[in-house]
C-alpha cells in the first residue's frame, strides 16, 4: 500500500520506518530544505552547527532507543552521569546536583533527593515525597486524572511548600513545556516523575554526538529508501484534496526553487505535520467534526534557542544544565557535551530561552545581551573583571510555534492517530500517546500512526491508539 506522509520530523519518519517494517512504501514530502523538523538544525558560513532546540535523551524513552538500535545507531547516543544538576541561585557560579546511585527503582531516584540537601529541607522532602505516592501506586491513570490541575495546584492540593516549585519545578516545567509551573499541566511534570521513580535509568540522560538531521534523521531516510520508500525534501502540502465520498482523494504539493506543482495520490494519508500548520490546512468539511474542530485548543508554544561561541572555557561540565533563570531554561556546553561539536579551548553554549512569549518578537541583538546578563550570574568568574570572555558570535533560533502548550484540559483535546476520514491519519506529539510533547512523543506517534494505517489496509475494525499503547 502506498503512504503519503506530509513531514520529515521523528514523527513522519519513524512513521515512515514502521510502514516498511510493515510492507507498505511510504512516500514523505517535507516542506523545507531539511530534515528533522522540531529537531533541524543547519550550518552556518563558518561550518558550525545551530539547531531548532537543546535536545535531550532520555533513559526513559524506549521507543526512541529502540529504533535508534533498529537502525544501529546507538553508538551515536553519548550518555552522560545519572545525575541532574542546578544551578545555585543564591551563590553565583555553582552547582547544586541530584546523583542518582546504582539502585534499582524507585531507590535511586529516592536516594538521589534524600541525598540533596542544598535545595529542599527535609519536611518539604517528606511533604513532596507523600504527595507523589498516588501517583507511583496507581501510575498512568492518575496522572491522566491530574490533568484537570496545573503542577502548581497539584502542589498546593498536597499541601507542598511553594518554594519546591521555586527550587526545583520552575526549571523542570519550562524544560518541559518552555511555560511555568502556573501554566503547565501536572500530568506532564508527573509523567516525567513517574517515569523518572520507576524505571532505573529513566532520568539518565545522553547528547546525540553530532547535529540531528545527519546523525538521527538521515539514517532513518535511509532505511525507508532501502526498503523502497521515498523522502522528497521542499516539498510543501498545499491542499488535501478530497473525492466525493469525502475521503482523501490526494496531496497536492507546492512548486518551490524551480519544481513543477504535483499531485501525489496514495492509498492512504498522513499529517506529520505540527498541529498549527495542520489546522491550516484542514478542509473546510472536515472543520465541524469533533475530532478536527478540538484542534483548536491546542496551540504550539513560542521557543527561542540561543548559540553563543566564545574565546575560553567557560565550564568542564559534561552535561545538562538548568539555570533556574527567570529567562532561561536549560542549557549545556555543547563543546564538552557533543562529540561534533567539540573544542578543547572554547565554549559553544546552547540555551534554551523560555518562557519565550514576551521575547518572540523582539531583536536577535536583543535577546543576546539579556541572555548574556543572565551568564554573568552563572560564569561570574568569567564575566566580571577586566579579563572578560570575549564573544565571538551567536545564532538566535525563533520557533514561534513549537510544541503544544500543555496548560490544563488538553489530554482531552488531543486526538488518535485514526482519524474519522477512513484513510486520512495523524502522528506527531500532540496525538495521544503517553510521552506527551517530546522527541519520544513523537517517535512513539509515528509508531501507532503506522499500526493504525497497516490495521485499516487489512481491513481491521479501527482499534483506538490506546488499546495499541498498553503493548508498546
Amino acid at each position: 500500500m502506498r503512504v503519503a506522509i506530509a513531514g520529515a520530523g521523528l514523527a513522519g519518519l519513524s512513521c515512515a520506518k514502521y510502514l516498511c517494517d510493515a510492507g507498505h512504501v511510504p512516500i514523505v514530502l517535507e516542506a523545507r530544505d531539511v530534515l528533522g523538523g522540531k529537531v533541524a538544525a543547519w550550518q552556518d558560513e563558518d561550518g558550525d552547527w545551530y539547531e531548532t532546540g537543546l535536545h535531550i535523551f532520555f533513559g526513559a524513552y524506549r521507543n526512541m532507543r529502540q529504533l535508534i538500535g533498529e537502525l544501529n545507531i546507538e553508538d551515536r547516543l553519548q550518555w552522560k552521569s545519572h545525575s541532574m544538576i542546578f544551578n545555585q541561585k543564591e551563590v553565583p557560579g555553582t552547582y547544586s546536583r541530584f546523583d542518582f546511585p546504582d539502585l534499582p527503582a524507585p531507590l535511586n531516584g529516592l536516594a538521589a533527593i534524600l541525598g540533596n540537601n542544598d535545595m529542599l529541607t527535609w519536611p518539604e522532602k517528606i511533604a513532596f515525597g507523600i504527595g507523589l505516592v498516588p501517583a507511583i501506586l496507581r501510575g498512568q491513570s492518575y496522572v491522566e486524572e491530574c490533568d484537570q490541575y496545573s503542577w502548581s495546584e497539584w502542589l498546593a492540593l498536597h499541601n507542598i511548600p511553594e518554594r519546591v516549585n521555586d527550587e526545583v519545578f520552575l526549571a523542570m516545567s519550562k524544560a518541559l513545556n518552555f511555560i511555568n509551573p502556573d501554566e503547565i499541566s501536572s500530568t506532564v511534570v508527573l509523567t516525567a516523575l513517574n517515569r523518572f521513580l520507576q524505571e532505573t535509568d529513566g532520568s539518565k540522560m545522553a547528547f546525540l554526538d553530532g547535529n540531528p538531521p545527519e546523525r538521527l534523521c538521515q539514517p532513518i531516510v535511509d532505511y525507508v529508501r532501502a526498503h523502497g520508500g521515498e523522502v522528497h525534501l521542499d516539498s510543501p502540502l498545499r491542499e488535501i484534496q478530497l473525492a466525493a465520498d469525502g475521503r482523501v482523494a490526494g496531496f497536492r504539493i507546492g512548486g518551490i526553487k524551480g519544481k513543477e506543482p504535483q499531485q501525489i495520490q496514495a492509498d492512504a494519508y498522513v499529517s506529520a505535520m505540527p498541529v498549527d500548520p495542520l489546522k491550516l490546512l484542514l478542509p473546510e468539511a472536515w472543520k465541524e467534526l469533533p475530532y478536527f474542530s478540538k484542534l483548536d485548543g491546542l496551540i504550539g508554544v513560542p521557543v527561542i534557542n540561543i548559540h553563543l561561541w566564545f574565546d575560553r572555557k567557560l565550564t568542564e561540565i559534561d552535561h545538562l544544565l538548568f539555570s533556574r533563570s527567570d529567562l532561561l531554561s536549560v542549557y549545556a556546553d555543547m563543546s564538552n557535551t557533543c562529540r561534533e561539536y567539540e573544542d578543547p579551548n572554547k565554549s559553544m553554549l546552547e540555551l534554551v530561552f523560555a518562557p519565550a512569549k514576551d521575547w518572540i518578537g523582539r531583536p536577535d541583538a536583543e535577546i543576546v545581551a539579556a541572555t548574556l546578563e543572565e551568564l554573568k550570574r552563572l560564569f561570574p568568574m568569567h564575566f566580571n573583571g577586566d579579563d572578560q570572555a570575549r564573544l565571538l558570535k551567536s545564532k538566535v533560533v525563533k520557533t514561534p510555534q513549537s510544541v503544544y502548550k500543555t496548560v490544563p484540559g488538553c489530554q482531552q483535546l488531543r486526538p488518535d492517530q485514526a482519524s474519522p476520514i477512513p484513510n486520512f491519519f495523524l502522528a506527531g506529539c500532540f496525538t495521544m500517546q503517553r510521552y506527551l510533547a517530546s522527541m519520544e512523543g513523537a517517535v512513539l506517534s509515528g509508531k501507532l500512526c503506522a499500526e493504525a494505517v497497516s490495521r485499516s489496509s487489512s481491513g481491521q475494525p479501527g482499534a483506538s491508539s490506546q488499546a495499541a499503547m498498553a503493548v508498546v
